[in-house]
């Protein structure tokens, strides 16, 4: 089991960092957005990983996934597009404002 453990430190980091972001304006209207973005994200790859598995653009071996699939594509592969929908917006929340130079 590779995969499911590759996802793990990407599953804590997105966790922690969402959670120090909920201190920041602005917290529910985003977390919506990512709730939104990680939908239409998860579709994307449901169509699309499928699609390239049955063209035999790539495969999984069966030793390196958790054996769940939804179609041909490892649950493992929703993980990714999970955590940026949730980690790219809490980043940019804790960011410093930037001053515009002008």
């Amino acid at each position: 089991m590779t995969y499911p453990l590759l996802v793990v430190p990407f599953a804590v980091v997105t966790v922690i960092v969402t959670l120090l972001s909920l201190r920041r304006p602005g917290a529910r209207e985003r977390l919506i957005a990512s709730l939104w973005t990680a939908l239409v994200l998860i579709a994307f790859t449901a169509v699309f990983d499928n699609l390239m598995i049955a063209a035999d653009l790539f495969t999984y071996p069966e030793e390196h996934i958790s054996g769940i699939r939804i179609g041909l594509a490892p649950i493992e592969d929703f993980s990714y597009p999970i955590c940026a929908a949730f980690l790219l917006p809490a980043i940019g929340a804790l960011l410093p404002a930037r001053k515009d130079a002008a």
